[in-house]
């Protein structure tokens, strides 16, 4: 009788953890989308500055609008895998 409370413990706590990362990935979709429409507004050549890490680095808006797309695409994918487990 105890074992079967401890598993339905543990499906809800991986399901709340599951749900926690979705809703995280989808934060970062919507960041990574914004991020995409306000680098769109800009010429591809102005210089603006990119995150990596801790630190900014000077970079084209053009690069950055590609990294912002990759990092979207990634967001995407993995937000679909978690979907499909479900």
């Amino acid at each position: 009788l105890v074992s079967q409370p401890d598993k339905k413990m543990a499906s809800a706590s991986s399901s709340s953890s599951t749900s926690d990362r979705e809703f995280e990935l989808e934060k970062e979709i919507k960041r990574q989308e914004v991020s995409i429409d306000e680098l769109s507004s800009l010429s591809s050549s102005r210089s603006v500055y990119q995150k990596n890490g801790n630190l900014f680095f000077l970079t084209t808006a053009e690069k950055a609008k590609s990294n912002a797309q990759k990092q979207l695409d990634f967001a995407k994918s993995e937000i679909d895998k978690i979907r499909s487990q479900t």
